[in-house]
C-alpha cells in the first residue's frame, strides 16, 4: 500500500454544532470546505493529519478517540473550560511521562489533549 494522504471522517449528529466546536472552540484551522452551502463539509488541519466533518448521522460515533498533541495542556484546559467544553479529566502527569487531559466533542467523541514534557524520550531521537 502506497498511502499518499489520510484523514479521520466524522459524521456528527448536528453538523453545525460540531463545526462550531472544532472550528471556534478548539480553534482548528480549515484545510478545505466543500459541498452545498446548506450542508457544507469541512476538513480541518489536525497537526500532521486531517479531520473531516461531513454528512450527518442519527447515531453518535462509538469507539473513536482523537489524540491531539498541544504545546501547553494547562493553557488549553483554561481555554476549553472557559468555552464550556466538557472536561472529562483535567491535566495530569501520566505514569508514561505525558501530561494528558480528556475532553469530549458535542457527540461525546473523546479527545485526549497531550503535552510532551521537555525531558520526555519522545523529544529525543535515541537511535
Amino acid at each position: 500500500m502506497d498511502v499518499l494522504s489520510s484523514r479521520v471522517l466524522l459524521r456528527p449528529s448536528d453538523p453545525a454544532r460540531s463545526r462550531a466546536f472544532y472550528g471556534d472552540v478548539l480553534g482548528l484551522a480549515v484545510y478545505r470546505e466543500f459541498g452545498p452551502p446548506e450542508h457544507p463539509g469541512v476538513v480541518f488541519f489536525l497537526g500532521n493529519g486531517l479531520l473531516e466533518l461531513s454528512g450527518r448521522s442519527d447515531e453518535v460515533p462509538r469507539g473513536l478517540a482523537l489524540w491531539v498533541q498541544v504545546r501547553d495542556v494547562a493553557a488549553e484546559h483554561a481555554r476549553c473550560a472557559a468555552a464550556g467544553t466538557a472536561v472529562l479529566r483535567p491535566p495530569q502527569l501520566e505514569p508514561w511521562g505525558l501530561v494528558e487531559m480528556w475532553i469530549e466533542d458535542p457527540d461525546g467523541v473523546r479527545i485526549v489533549l497531550v503535552e510532551v514534557p521537555p525531558d520526555h524520550p519522545l523529544r529525543r531521537d535515541l537511535r
